[in-house]
């Protein structure tokens, strides 16, 4: 049974049945993964930035009890943001090659058509059955990052010390959980604006706007995901000349996610990039005693980080793509092929 499902109002035993089946994925797309909680899972899949939309179905198997739901089998969301529409399926490895997700696609791009949307994206993992599953459906890709992995228990903490002592002079380096303080939000956000011209592809998009870096750390916060923060600041002028992000989500508190880390092009070549990802490491160390590993991911072009991160201990792992498709000739390759 395919059914439009709200995880803001469905049964914490919908919940814990769709877990398992992303564990079930995981445990056979990406063995070297960890595996994902029930914690605050519902807020993961509810919660969306102020302008957003988030539309999902599930499949349900035949209960075999009366009293209690079928297994989740199946499901796919479809966030709608910008002028594009992002879809995640997940099948549950026993349901592949069924055409489950063939139809789980077709049913969200219709969706995301009659939403008036023009074009639909999705992230696909590379050396996993999603490529060849999405490219047969006619995506095609946009762009491609190297996912990188720091297993914790292999660092080097004395040289990360020096590492995060070896900023240049004029630069202090300061450590924010949860988020940047009011007084420094300005300026954040103009350092963030840095790579705004280099995203291309990106479907996930940074802030830009005071409010909506606000929104967005509310919003990563209701869905169950600390944020930490380093910062380096210029002195002189007090502003933000550099910036790191980690994450460490509820929902798979082992291994957290590195999200973007920016020097501002006048501040370049002060060892400010190094400095504030091991400073980072460093607090995450007490911050976080749980935490097992750091992923990062970085486009292949972006040698400058690649070699910090190399420095600092990550081993590349896989690519991480996005495929884009025109919504409109995707509904009608999918309806004319049933």
């Amino acid at each position: 049974m395919v059914r439009e499902w709200d995880p803001r109002t469905a049964s914490s035993a919908e919940i814990t049945s769709l877990v398992e089946t992303l564990n079930a994925v995981l445990a056979t797309d990406l063995p070297q993964d960890p595996s994902w909680r029930a914690d605050s899972m519902r807020e993961y899949l509810g919660e969306v930035m102020p302008g957003e939309r988030r539309i999902s179905w599930i499949v349900q198997a035949e209960p075999t009890d009366p009293t209690a739901p079928g297994a989740v089998l199946g499901h796919v969301h479809v966030l709608l943001l910008g002028d594009i529409g992002v879809l995640e399926v997940l099948v549950h490895p026993s349901q592949r090659r069924t055409g489950l997700g063939r139809r789980l696609v077709r049913l969200a791009a219709r969706r995301v058509y009659q939403e008036g949307f023009q074009s639909v994206g999705v992230e696909v993992v590379g050396d996993t059955p999603a490529v060849a599953f999405y490219e047969s459906l006619g995506f095609t890709r946009d762009y491609v990052e190297t996912r990188s992995v720091l297993d914790l228990s292999t660092v080097d903490w004395p040289a990360l010390g020096e590492m995060a002592a070896g900023v240049g002079a004029g630069y202090q380096v300061q450590f924010y959980p949860g988020g940047p303080p009011n007084e420094l939000i300005e300026a954040y956000v103009r350092a963030k604006a840095e790579i705004r011209d280099v995203e291309d592809g990106e479907l996930r998009p940074s802030s830009y706007e005071p409010e909506r870096l606000r929104d967005s750390l509310d919003c990563l916060h209701r869905r169950g995901m600390k944020p930490y923060i380093v910062l380096a600041l210029h002195e002189r002028t007090g502003e933000v000349a550099g910036l790191t992000e980690v994450v460490v989500p509820a929902q798979h508190p082992t291994r957290a996610d590195q999200y973007d880390t920016i020097v501002v092009q006048d501040h370049r070549g002060y060892g400010i990039d190094r400095a504030i990802k091991a400073r980072m490491l460093l607090e995450l160390r007490s911050a976080e005693p749980g935490l097992i590993e750091v992923q990062t991911w970085n486009a292949q072009s972006n040698e400058a980080m690649l070699k910090v991160n190399a420095e600092l201990g990550y081993r590349p792992d896989r690519e991480w793509c996005e495929y884009g498709a025109d919504v409109a000739e995707l509904v009608h390759r999918l309806d004319a092929h049933g």
